[in-house]
């Protein structure tokens, strides 16, 4: 397909999307082959991020899988950017050209309206942001004094720790200003009626004498403000990677919601375009290939477009709320409307993930025993509700252990002191063990974190380059 035609093509996709209320950022396509969509992957698709071997890694893993077949690459991708940014496969047919499109505009309407998205970094700035982080990092591998193994170490610790951070973007967090304010508030002087008599009494807040406040769980954020050893440019590096990890995290938190709701708006957008058979034949195959269930796993596509048309027909079932009883106004494209903007993966699945879906997807719960994985919990009549409690704390960030620091100058020694949110599941033993030894690294004294294991509190503390254990009593 030409690119006359592709623009053809996009301006009808575009009029459906006006027609049916969608509300996107500016959209721009770019045409990549299978070699640049390999560097954008290993490099989350920014065309300007820092240089680190990691992504090197990456790129090599992706295309030796292409090149032996035993790996594909997407159709397209898309980020949050304002424009938008999206690449296009050269080789996919023009069928498939058309379908990504329209796929990608259901993307870019979510980037653009969903609270996560719009709580975190702001679209607009967001290719200027890796630029500038790209930039000073390359600045510190390039001087003489620091050099690319200095740097590439610091950036090591940091990607182990990125994301340990709060999970809620409703919580706003304090600017180092607020909270020194902060601070100033807690050490104001108390009331005393003999003011005008006697000097007045300075009452100092207990909590002054603590760092943090109160846990704090943005871990790579405190260090940054507080390590004792590291070095301007290291706590840089900390900040360029923590705000990195912040501008990706709603990603990770939408990815039902998101993908269903793209593929969602591609079927509905692809079905009103009257293609051609050849053409529809095709997009029945590529939607079909796209939603399929996921032997033993979950496809996110399936299960959000699933439950994207539950709540639109559930809906239906109750009258317009206006005398236009069009289908843009009808109480099901309403609803999806306020979910679109208001829910994450999480709170998505919570309300809307019911009993019916879950028989019809036939989800199961499974766990880990030995080197097998074993089927604990098969949705039925009894346990559908444990199968999604599940679910529901395994996706997004949930998979993802919360641990917040408690003290940092416990002892006088400035030892490092944190704590594990236990909600019963346990730490996995090796990933803690190099996650405290990152710590250590960083704060470059003694890191201990607390954690239940077994059903006992336990201190771990990463000792002569060896995770030791210590039962509390």
């Amino acid at each position: 397909m030409t690119i006359s035609e592709l623009e053809k093509w996009e301006e009808r996709i575009f009029e459906l999307v006006q027609s049916y209320g969608l509300n996107p950022y500016p959209q721009e396509f770019e045409i990549c082959d299978h070699f640049e969509m390999i560097g954008y992957m290993a490099y989350s698709g920014m065309p300007a991020r820092y240089p680190h071997w990691s992504f090197g890694k990456s790129y090599e893993r992706e295309k030796m899988m292409y090149d032996y077949g035993v790996g594909g690459l997407p159709y397209e991708m898309v980020i949050n950017t304002k424009p938008c940014l999206a690449y296009l496969m050269r080789d996919n047919t023009d069928l498939l050209q058309i379908l990504t499109m329209a796929h990608v505009y259901g993307h870019n309407d979510f980037f653009a309206n969903n609270f996560t998205f719009k709580s975190g970094i702001d679209a607009q700035y967001v290719i200027d942001m890796f630029r500038n982080h790209a930039a000073r990092i390359r600045q510190y591998i390039e001087d003489p004094s620091i050099g690319q193994c200095a740097v590439e170490d610091i950036i090591d610790a940091a990607h182990a720790l990125s994301l340990q951070r709060s999970k809620n973007y409703a919580i706003k967090e304090l600017t180092p200003e607020e909270e020194e304010e902060r601070l100033i508030d807690l050490a104001q002087p108390a009331p005393d009626p003999w003011e005008n008599i006697h000097p007045k009494p300075v009452y100092i807040h207990p909590a002054l004498n603590k760092i943090p406040l109160s846990p704090d769980p943005n871990l790579l954020k405190f260090i940054a403000r507080y390590s004792p050893t590291l070095q301007s440019w290291q706590k840089d590096i900390l900040s360029i990677v923590d705000e990195e990890s912040y501008y990706f995290i709603p990603q990770i938190e939408t990815k039902i919601m998101n993908e269903g709701w793209a593929s969602y708006w591609h079927h509905k957008i692809l079905n009103a375009l009257n293609l051609s058979q050849e053409h529809q034949m095709e997009f029945l195959i590529r939607h079909n290939q796209v939603l399929r269930p996921t032997p033993g796993g979950l496809n996110p596509y399936h299960l959000g477009f699933v439950i994207w048309h539950d709540i639109e027909t559930r809906e239906k079932l109750a009258p317009p709320t206006f005398p236009d009883s069009s289908e843009n106004n009808s109480p099901g494209r309403k609803k999806i409307f306020q979910v679109r903007e208001t829910d994450r993966d999480s709170s998505f699945l919570r309300r809307f993930l019911t009993k019916d879906i879950i028989r019809e997807l036939d989800l199961f719960r499974h766990e880990k025993r030995g080197k097998d994985r074993v089927i604990t919990e098969v949705a039925d009549e009894n346990n559908w509700e444990t199968v999604k409690k599940t679910l529901i704390t395994n996706v997004g960030m949930g998979s993802i252990p919360t641990i917040s620091v408690i003290d940092a100058d416990f002892g006088q020694s400035r030892t490092l002191y944190l704590r594990h949110e236990y909600d019963e599941r346990e730490l996995q033993l090796d990933y803690a063990e190099r996650t405290l030894s990152h710590l250590k690294c960083l704060w470059g004294r003694e890191v201990v974190l607390e954690t239940t294991l077994n059903g006992h509190p336990t201190l771990l503390k990463f000792v002569d380059n060896t995770l030791k254990t210590e039962r509390i009593n």
